[in-house]
């Protein structure tokens, strides 16, 4: 009987699987390798659906600030050359020949993030895009490490404005830089851990 069962069941296999349509197949495939790439394209209209002209500087912070390309344009602005975006796949996507921009502690320190004595430093910070993209730095990383010298708000690419989204935020030594590097930087939010 048991071999009965399993003989009807390899049977059924062997059916299923000559009647698949390989086309059907060959488009499953094609979609599962995109999934797995660094990040898939996007038409200019689509991107132009995610465009903010102004980030938002908010949470456990004294000053909230609304910034713009020009008003970044008035901070210490500081250019970066052959940065490159490299996925977690270790493919890499994009090259910066330079890009100008802002960094991201300077920011905080005119937001003033607020703290309770100097040892008071429990805190993260999240950068969202307005695809609902997240990228995430701790205090520490920030303002006790040498990242905090190359996280930045880029408002330039290779001589040009950004094209997906007026700012971007990258952190140029990451070693897989494209998992923080957010396009259509839309708010970075300061939270205090509990």
């Amino acid at each position: 009987m048991k071999k009965q069962v399993y003989v009807l069941a390899l049977f059924a296999l062997l059916i299923f699987s000559m009647c698949q349509n390989p086309k059907t197949a060959e488009k499953t495939i094609k979609v599962q390798d995109k999934k797995e790439s660094c990040s898939s394209p996007l038409t200019a209209t689509d991107s132009a659906k995610y465009v903010n002209h102004r980030i938002e500087i908010k949470g456990e912070i004294e000053t909230p600030l609304q910034l713009t390309v020009d008003s970044l344009k008035k901070f210490p602005i500081k250019t970066i050359t052959d940065f490159k975006i490299v996925c977690q796949s270790g493919e890499t996507k994009k090259i910066d020949k330079n890009a100008k921009g802002v960094l991201l502690k300077d920011i905080l320190e005119k937001a003033k993030i607020k703290q309770n004595g100097h040892k008071d430093r429990n805190f993260y910070i999240v950068a969202s895009a307005s695809d609902d993209y997240k990228a995430t730095f701790s205090w520490a990383e920030l303002f006790n490490n040498p990242t905090g010298e190359n996280v930045y708000v880029l408002f330039e690419e290779n001589g040009k404005p950004i094209k997906n989204g007026e700012m971007i935020l990258i952190c140029k030594n990451d070693i897989k830089t494209g998992p923080r590097h957010v396009y259509w930087l839309k708010s970075i939010e300061v939270y205090k851990v509990k």
